[in-house]
């Protein structure tokens, strides 16, 4: 974090990344003293409702944060700035979004909780666009000049307005990750009101945090001489939607051996919040990657090092798709299946949990059913993709990681219909074994 004070006295020249929250109503103009090194700048949680128009001297900017702020339109001038490709404006008072407001180039958009009620037509003309979040707003339908938009790969429209879901989502060649829970059109799932067993907060013991992703808190905890975590849901609307509607999809999940089990319902929390009794994973597992980077946009990343053999690479992607036709024969998308939200252990044993994304579909409905989920073995394809890259160095069996690659190749065909469903792809897994 860095300080109005520090930037006016001239201690940030040169700095290529700078972070202001001091409540700022107006945008500080000794920012531009920075102009020849700035590319990252955070005025996110601050009280801004406009941007200079002379914003574009900051020639080499290539992300902006300015959530947590007053905004109440996407600010024009952002199209002026050339190298500009990552834009923040998450919760704001965002209601209006003219043509041509960002720039050509832009990969990244985020305008989660807002009040947008309409995008403009121009988004189609976002042909390098790869991520884009705009749960939380108003928005009733999307311009079908997004079909035009080849290279998007993550899309979020949970908790809008929108009365069905865009069949041409699926046609997209590249779209990969897909939340669209919590609007008009979305059921219930029906196994979502599954008669669990209550148990009391009082009569857990609660033990360490062991986690907190977007949605919520994770701790460990005994019940009747048992550990288990606890999942203590926030109420706060995600990137990926609502988390009452995670609870919900992991209520209806079911139990499955790749999967993150529910057991049980927790009632009496202090302050009033949904609570999950969720099976403790073994600290055997580990995760097996990391969140995207800037850089990387939509793609995992790996710790230093860290490497696979074939075999082991092999029985994480057996049990990720056998946890995902689970899914899918209850009509359910993951919506987020990456590496970073899969545990495995030194066996290849992989367990596949955080369905903050995820969302139901009618499984009755065919052809919906099936575009949703070649939608997700494309996800399964970068995945395999990776498995591959980690283990490198495993050059035992030739015709295994020729056939891998194949099938990587098939899942990520940008022909949609030309990719396998989940039940091929585990077949084949199963014979490449």
């Amino acid at each position: 974090m860095n300080t109005l004070k520090e930037l006016k006295s001239g201690s940030l020249v040169g700095n290529t990344r700078v972070k202001i929250a001091e409540g700022l109503n107006t945008f500080p103009k000794a920012l531009y003293t920075l102009a020849d090194s700035l590319e990252i700048l955070d005025l996110t949680d601050n009280n801004l409702s406009t941007l200079p128009d002379d914003l574009n001297k900051l020639h080499k900017l290539r992300i902006l944060f300015v959530s947590n702020n007053q905004f109440k339109e996407v600010p024009p001038v952002l199209a002026s700035c050339p190298n500009l490709t990552m834009i923040g404006l998450r919760n704001n008072q965002i209601s209006t979004f003219v043509e041509d407001a960002v720039p050509l180039n832009t990969r990244w958009l985020i305008l989660t909780d807002n009040a947008l009620e309409k995008l403009p037509d121009s988004m189609g003309d976002l042909a390098l666009l790869q991520k884009c979040m705009l749960s939380g707003n108003y928005l009733t339908s999307l311009p079908k000049s997004m079909t035009q938009c080849h290279n998007l790969e993550l899309l979020r429209i949970a908790v809008n307005k929108l009365t069905e879901l865009p069949t041409w989502l699926t046609t997209l060649p590249k779209l990969t990750w897909l939340a669209y829970s919590g609007n008009p059109f979305c059921d219930k799932h029906p196994n979502c009101d599954t008669p669990l067993q209550e148990v009391a907060w009082q009569s857990l013991e609660i033990k360490e945090v062991l986690g907190e992703g977007a949605s919520g808190l994770i701790s460990k905890a005994v019940y009747e001489g048992k550990a288990v975590a606890i999942k203590v849901f926030k109420g706060e609307i995600t990137s990926d939607g609502l988390p009452e509607e995670e609870m919900d999809i992991n209520i209806s999940m079911g139990q499955h051996d790749h999967l993150v089990d529910v057991l049980a319902r927790v009632t009496g929390h202090p302050e009033g919040k949904d609570v999950l009794m969720l099976e403790l994973i073994s600290s055997s597992f580990f995760n097996l990657g990391l969140p995207p980077t800037f850089e990387t946009c939509t793609r995992d990343v790996y710790k230093k090092g860290f490497s696979l053999s074939l075999t082991q690479s092999i029985n994480i992607l057996q049990g990720v798709t056998s946890a995902a036709i689970h899914m899918h024969e209850r009509g359910i998308i993951h919506g987020d299946l990456y590496a970073h939200n899969i545990m495995i252990n030194d066996t290849g044993k992989s367990i596949l949990g955080d369905f903050g994304g995820a969302s139901y579909y009618e499984p009755k409905k065919v052809e919906m059913r099936a575009g949703l989920e070649r939608l997700e073995v494309r996800a399964l394809g970068y995945l395999i993709e990776e498995m591959l890259l980690l283990s490198i160095n495993d050059t035992a069996n030739l015709s295994q990681r020729n056939r891998l690659t194949k099938l990587k190749e098939t899942c990520l065909s940008e022909n949609h219909t030309q990719r396998p469903l989940f039940k091929a792809v585990y077949q084949e897994i199963t014979n490449i074994i």
